[in-house]
């Protein structure tokens, strides 16, 4: 099996946002997950996310929209007005960061703006009435290859979206015989605890069903997940040239070099001595290099699905992930060649027969 999540932090639209300020829509915003602040500001922003409403013939139904323009900005205040602004910044998630969506003759709302996308949209469902919604800012600059030889791929939420895709590509092109699992759980930067996250039934009901269980047959579950291994792939920390000193010298890993098997003597990563030395074994024998991290002692590590899924299952795990900088800003950065290193040794994993 390979876990992964899909969810990133960003600025969500709160269920009454609307403000109304010296003549400026903006709306309030909540954190979701740990957001790094401030390269937020000065981006042009778009909204998207899930809607629920109330179609033309009274229906309640559900659909993802997305503004795909950019419709809003967080505009900084100008260094004129806060000299010390380098010095001591710091940003009140509250005051700071409703962003500015347009100047006001009349009054208007999300929900009218919202509207009027779904008809956009979904042009069949006739006259629509929003009754909820959980709705997202996001940068709308397209991701890119940068560097002197486009060595670096650069974008939104690629903690953890890359591991995700790196796993589905894997599974669709992995051998048709084997028996694989990709599971992509939700809410992880806030905690796993829900229906759809690391915390919840799903993936443990997926594969009790999966087992046949026609005769209550709870030995053949329990060895089936003990011959079972879970790569949780959530991407490291890549060592920062303009800050090496936040790792450890022996443990750094570096960008273009390969999946990161991260290690926590506290069970932070499920990572063990078995689970990686099978990873390394699958990497060397597909011919993919791979590294090693570990948190400085004196500092504190993340945290992944993987722990959360190996207690909750019992299944042998592994975390690793692909280096990365500015994890957990609104435009992060890794390798372009890890990617495929990723990709490589998930296959493999998939193709494997025998793990232990």
């Amino acid at each position: 099996m390979v876990g992964a999540h899909t969810d990133s932090p960003c600025l969500k639209v709160k269920p009454q946002p609307e403000i109304n300020k010296n003549g400026y829509l903006q709306l309030g915003v909540e954190v979701y997950g740990g957001v790094l602040l401030n390269p937020w500001f000065d981006r042009d922003l778009s909204l998207a996310g899930r809607v629920t409403f109330r179609d033309g013939s009274q229906k309640i139904q559900s659909r993802n929209i997305d503004f795909e323009m950019p419709i809003a900005v967080i505009p900084s205040l100008a260094i004129h007005l806060d000299r010390e602004v380098n010095k001591t910044r710091s940003i009140n998630a509250q005051k700071d960061l409703p962003p500015v969506l347009c100047q006001l003759d009349n009054e208007l709302t999300l929900a009218e703006l919202v509207e009027r996308q779904i008809g956009e949209q979904f042009s069949d469902l006739g006259k629509v009435k929003l009754l909820d919604f959980e709705l997202s800012f996001y940068d709308t600059q397209k991701a890119a290859l940068i560097g002197l030889n486009q060595e670096f791929i650069t974008s939104a939420r690629l903690d953890n979206l890359l591991s995700c895709y790196t796993g589905a590509m894997s599974l669709i092109n992995a051998d048709a015989n084997g028996n694989c699992v990709l599971v992509c759980n939700d809410h992880e930067e806030v905690g796993s605890a829900s229906a759809c996250g690391a915390d919840g039934l799903f993936l443990h009901s997926v594969l009790r069903r999966l087992c046949d269980q026609s005769n209550n047959d709870e030995e053949n579950f329990a060895r089936t997940i003990q011959k079972s291994m879970l790569i949780s792939a959530d991407n490291a920390h890549g060592v920062h040239p303009n800050f090496a000193d936040k790792h450890d010298q022996n443990h750094g890993p570096v960008l273009n070099k390969g999946p990161v098997i991260k290690v926590n003597a506290n069970q932070h990563y499920a990572t063990n001595s078995e689970t990686a030395a099978v990873f390394r074994s699958i990497c060397e024998q597909a011919q993919i290099p791979y590294q090693s991290f570990v948190s400085r002692s004196d500092m504190a590590c993340g945290s992944t699905i993987g722990p959360i899924t190996a207690s909750a299952v019992g299944v042998p795990t592994i975390d690793v992930g692909v280096a990365q900088f500015a994890m957990h800003s609104i435009r992060e950065l890794a390798g372009a060649k890890d990617p495929f290193y990723l990709f490589g040794a998930l296959q493999a994993f998939f193709n494997a027969r025998e793990l232990f």
